[in-house]
């Protein structure tokens, strides 16, 4: 399993996401309002960058969590298996 039990990482991820949410209720309130498309487009675009901004640092620090306790793992095994495993996420982000 890959997880992170870092709290710092969990803190800034949780507190990225409020912001992201924030954004997207903004954004249907716009839409409520009536408010110009190419306004809402260009939030739109914001929020998706946004996401992708947030999702890239949370894989990253994710990554660097489990590599760092890849060291006191005694089975290559599941180091490769977990290695395998970021490298295909952080392929998703491309």
């Amino acid at each position: 399993m890959i997880q992170t039990t870092n709290p710092e990482v969990k803190t800034h991820i949780t507190h990225r996401l409020s912001r992201i949410e924030g954004q997207l209720r903004g954004v249907k309130k716009m839409i409520a309002e009536d408010r110009d498309c190419r306004d809402i487009v260009q939030q739109l675009i914001a929020i998706r960058a946004a996401i992708q901004s947030a999702s890239l640092n949370f894989v990253q620090d994710v990554a660097q969590d489990c590599l760092i306790d890849l060291n006191n793992q005694s089975n290559p095994e599941t180091q490769r298996e977990l290695m395998a495993d970021l490298i295909q996420m952080l392929g998703k982000f491309s």
